[in-house]
């Protein structure tokens, strides 16, 4: 008899490994972020996200034609308008970039999923995400400005709409708002936990969404937080939530599993700006194996108990994951 365990049995090649591998990915599991900017001609890398790039309308095409291709199912459409106001009015605006944006991807791809951010803070020329009064973000004067955001994008065809606001009762305001304009089966997936974290800066350059006074720490949350992020995931829960995001992912991958194990409600992780900007910087340097660190990386999070990714390596790691199959 054995006198221990012989586990590297199912470790011995490649073949038995991915045999008893418990923890997969699919290109299904993918929702790629683009970022619309108005004008014409537009391409331009965002230069804190290396590969990451402001498109307009006229260059969205390419953009769309090569996510379908790839198999990617699903999109988060982030606007960046030229005017901002006090506001954020283009955000729900009939002729909004985002309402453009969706317009034209539906025409082009109707099959694709169009998932609509639904936020203030890219609009707004103070860079919060709802109204100021005396220097503070009014909770219930933002969920009005947001239930009419998310009318808009549904009109515009939005299949799903995303609430990043971290507002009380947004949830709840935007479900109702919707079901009385007759979007009864457009579903909410919201950022019910979304942190005040230091990974966001890249997005904030790409978005062009940097508070211009203070902080956000009123209404995002403490990282030092767990508890608290499984109160939140209830209250939306409770309030007609579909979806459940989990923001950022990497830091947070024992929030992501306290959220599976509250819910049957698909869990999604937010692979942010930060952990994808220092990726590519450390694999420029030759630090690290982009593809061997991406893909680690992006199962830990499904293995925490993600169902969907939101990343910026979701090209990529598509592509990845069909070179392996075909290998094989």
């Amino acid at each position: 008899m054995n006198e221990f365990s012989r586990h590297r049995r199912l470790r011995r090649n490649a073949t038995m490994r991915s045999m008893v591998r418990e923890t997969t990915i699919d290109p299904a599991d993918f929702i790629y972020p683009l970022f619309i900017v108005e004008g014409e001609g537009v391409r331009n890398e965002v230069s804190s996200m290396p590969g990451v790039e402001h498109v307009s309308l006229d260059e969205l095409s390419k953009d769309i034609d090569e996510i379908t291709d790839l198999g990617i199912p699903a999109v988060l459409l982030f606007g960046v308008p030229k005017v901002k106001d006090a506001e954020g009015s283009q955000a729900y605006a009939e002729d909004g970039i985002v309402q453009q944006a969706t317009r034209f991807i539906k025409e082009r791809a109707p099959e694709l999923i169009v998932i609509a951010d639904t936020c203030l803070c890219q609009y707004t020329d103070h860079g919060h995400c709802g109204v100021i009064h005396n220097g503070y973000v009014e909770n219930d004067a933002s969920l009005d400005l947001l239930v009419k955001t998310a009318v808009s994008q549904a009109e515009a065809g939005a299949d799903v709409i995303a609430p990043s606001n971290m507002m009380d009762g947004f949830v709840h305001a935007i479900r109702q708002g919707l079901d009385e304009h007759g979007f009864v089966d457009i579903p909410i997936m919201s950022y019910a936990v979304k942190y005040a974290s230091s990974f966001y800066g890249p997005f904030r350059d790409a978005a062009h969404s940097t508070p211009q006074f203070g902080d956000r720490k009123t209404y995002q949350m403490d990282p030092a937080n767990r508890f608290e992020a499984v109160r939140e995931a209830e209250s939306d829960i409770a309030e007609g939530a579909d979806f459940l995001i989990v923001k950022p992912a990497l830091s947070f991958l024992d929030v992501i599993r306290d959220v599976r194990d509250l819910s049957t409600l698909p869990v999604v992780a937010y692979n942010v700006s930060g952990e994808y900007s220092m990726i590519k910087a450390a694999a420029k340097e030759g630090w690290l194996s982009e593809q061997e660190v991406v893909m680690e990386m992006l199962t830990s999070m499904k293995r925490a108990g993600a169902d969907l990714i939101v990343t910026y390596f979701a090209k990529d790691a598509v592509r990845w994951i069909k070179e392996e199959k075909n290998e094989r």
